[in-house]
């Protein structure tokens, strides 16, 4: 950069990736700019926003020239503040920015545009470029989602990345006076909390183990092996039974092959391995616990399974 520009402006441009917007340029440093444009050693990225050399913007210096071109108090949200953050590893066909409610921005070409009335709350204090909080990424996303499956989803994916906590994202969810599917998201933080780390494994507890009265298993149960430790999704000790739950309509040959090898330790040890899958919990939930009272009556369990509904085939003659 020229020596002409003052040294703030000089840090600006190092802090966002070469992009700076007009609205934070002093007269004297717009001098200059236009004199860069003139000469086609910068380009503008959106009105009024710049970047301070040719070619295609990198993915960061992109989204500071989005959120620069939203205003001042703009910060980057939704699928955009979660690419940042980890929550996912995609990178949404638009860029999302939100603004306060109060604030007006005409269309911009590639950027979707969100108004917030908590904006202050839910902007993070240091992180750049500026977005929401992952709590408040991870809740806005689940507002955004088309179901009830899909908004788990995201509240397991904050928590099982371990970017956050569900004891945050209840105190999150209490800070906002409307909230979609609210108790029902609650509840799905408590499940969270007490162990699953995935929807499937969410809807298992509250699909199949919980309605059916089967017994409760221990979530995520560590389990020494040798120098190793592994993890069981569903353990019911007392009866040697492991529930796993599989997401996937197929596994890579080397994650099967370890699957493989896990359930056979385990049969060793002499705890049988019962798998199910998406369909499984969420078709046949009602199928899918009969089958698991009947294990483990064959193992000892004494009790016996309750119907969910009338409609239930359990505890029919």
């Amino acid at each position: 950069m020229s020596a002409a520009f003052s040294e703030d402006c000089r840090q600006l441009v190092e802090l966002q990736r070469g992009v700076l917007a007009r609205w934070q340029a002093s007269a004297a440093d717009w001098t200059t700019i236009r004199s860069h444009l003139r000469s086609d050693r910068w380009r503008p990225l959106y009105r009024g926003v710049y970047a301070t050399f040719t070619g295609d913007p990198p993915r960061e210096a992109a989204l500071w020239a989005a959120v620069l071109r939203a205003g001042p108090e703009a910060v980057l949200s939704h699928q955009t503040a979660a690419e940042l953050d980890g929550l996912t590893r995609e990178r949404s066909a638009v860029i999302h920015v939100m603004v306060p409610v109060s604030k007006h921005v005409d269309p911009i070409p590639g950027l979707r545009v969100h108004r917030s009335s908590r904006l202050a709350q839910a902007r993070h204090s240091s992180r750049t470029p500026p977005r929401t909080r992952i709590e408040e990424t991870a809740l806005d996303l689940t507002q955004a989602a088309r179901t009830f499956d899909a908004a788990f989803g995201w509240l397991c994916q904050a928590c099982g990345s371990r970017l956050t906590t569900p004891d945050r994202l209840l105190a999150a969810i209490n800070l906002r006076p409307k909230v979609r599917w609210r108790d029902s998201l609650q509840s799905a933080l408590s499940d969270i909390s007490d162990g699953t780390h995935s929807a499937l494994e969410v809807r298992y507890v509250r699909d199949v183990e919980r309605p059916h009265g089967l017994p409760r298993a221990r979530r995520q149960a560590r389990i020494t092996r040798g120098a190793g430790r592994i993890y069981l999704d569903n353990l019911l000790e007392r009866y040697r039974t492991c529930i796993e739950l599989d997401g996937q309509a197929a596994h890579p040959v080397a994650e099967r092959w370890r699957d493989i090898q896990r359930d056979n330790a385990s049969a060793a040890d002499g705890i049988i391995t019962l798998r199910y899958g998406w369909a499984d919990v969420t078709r046949w939930p009602c199928r899918t616990a009969d089958q698991i009272a009947t294990v483990v009556r064959l193992r000892g369990w004494t009790g016996a399974p309750t119907p969910c509904s009338e409609r239930c085939p359990l505890g029919r003659a």
